[in-house]
């Protein structure tokens, strides 16, 4: 049994995925591509929310995006570890939504588990290519499967893309489904702790770094990457 998307993006917290890559999301989305959202924790160890709270968060975030389903791995938060029960898991999903894209954690940053989870994902979409690990899902057996392309999303540190995509006309959707975690990012009227995610200026730096990201390629807008692997073209002249 199989919910098969184009698009596969996975974050270790909610917001991760819209922070990290929300309008090119937003962009596959709208132009027909069916995209999937794996939260690998439910966020349980952030300073501020709840669980309850975050998860109707991002289920907002969700809607606004336009995909077609979001699911939960149920990992620790604040203890991603990169151990064969967690690989397990990720496989499970891989095979589950059978991406032809895998959009994952930026391979360095401030919070230790994007790097923790980069790397499980990095393992789990390569074993779930191998058909002698037989997992079941909803009590099927599943079929093996290998994403084709794995890219790195960035996220808090400013890490040199090696491709950017052009997210211009989604820039407002992407600020919209960040947004729509108000217990996470700047909200004025808050009386919960402040983060490092929570000041205007981190999330003022949401919109500028798409704008400038856009500058690099003369582009309204942009989102970069980290290539998992080499990147193949039939032809340079395909690249702008």
């Amino acid at each position: 049994m199989t919910n098969k998307v184009d698009v596969l993006a996975i974050g270790a917290h909610p917001d991760d995925v819209e922070l990290g890559c929300g309008g090119a999301i937003a962009k596959f989305a709208a132009e027909g591509k069916l995209v999937a959202i794996l939260d690998l924790t439910k966020g349980e160890m952030g300073t501020r929310g709840s669980v309850e709270k975050r998860k109707e968060e991002a289920d907002a975030a969700a809607k606004i995006l336009g995909i077609s389903h979001r699911a939960q791995a149920n990992l620790p938060d604040g203890w991603i570890s990169n151990d064969k029960a967690s690989q397990l898991e990720v496989i499970k999903w891989i095979r589950y939504f059978q991406p032809t894209l895998l959009l994952i954690n930026a391979p360095t940053d401030r919070h230790p588990d994007h790097p923790h989870a980069a790397n499980l994902c990095l393992d789990a979409a390569f074993k779930s290519g191998l058909k002698n690990i037989v997992t079941e899902h909803l009590g099927h057996v599943q079929s093996y499967h290998r994403p084709r392309s794995v890219y790195h999303y960035i996220q808090f540190w400013n890490i040199e893309p090696d491709i950017i995509m052009d997210i211009s006309g989604y820039l407002d959707k992407k600020l919209a489904a960040v947004n729509a975690y108000d217990s996470q990012f700047f909200n004025p009227n808050s009386d919960e702790p402040k983060t490092a995610i929570s000041s205007k200026n981190f999330l003022d730096s949401v919109t500028y770094r798409a704008q400038d990201m856009g500058r690099l390629i003369y582009k309204d807008a942009g989102e970069g990457f980290i290539r998992a692997q080499p990147v193949g073209c039939k032809s340079l002249l395909d690249l702008f």
